[in-house]
């Protein structure tokens, strides 16, 4: 069954989190992932939640999108990211 990353990002320094954005593909791709979504157009259509930048990643299975949570090169971006960025990320199981 897919699992799904969506991150909600909030960037703080554009220009660390581009070297953040080009570090992650990578991780991505190795643990059999894919962007279904990354910092497109968003709109609110129930409640008081205001988005910043919206990514969703699908992965084959919750244990990949672990493996690529938990992965070096993964670890790697996120260290660019440390002081990039504000995230709030979930990872859920897809039907």
């Amino acid at each position: 069954m897919p699992a799904y990353i969506i991150a909600d990002v909030r960037v703080t320094d554009p220009v660390a989190y581009e070297l953040y954005k080009s570090l992650t593909p990578n991780a991505i791709a190795k643990n059999g992932g894919r962007f279904l979504s990354r910092g497109g157009e968003t709109a609110v259509l129930e409640g008081g939640w205001q988005p910043n930048r919206i990514v969703i990643l699908e992965f084959p299975d919750m244990a990949s999108a672990r493996a690529f949570y938990d992965s070096p090169e993964y670890r790697e971006a996120r260290e660019a990211r440390r002081d990039a960025a504000d995230f709030r990320m979930i990872v859920v199981d897809g039907l």
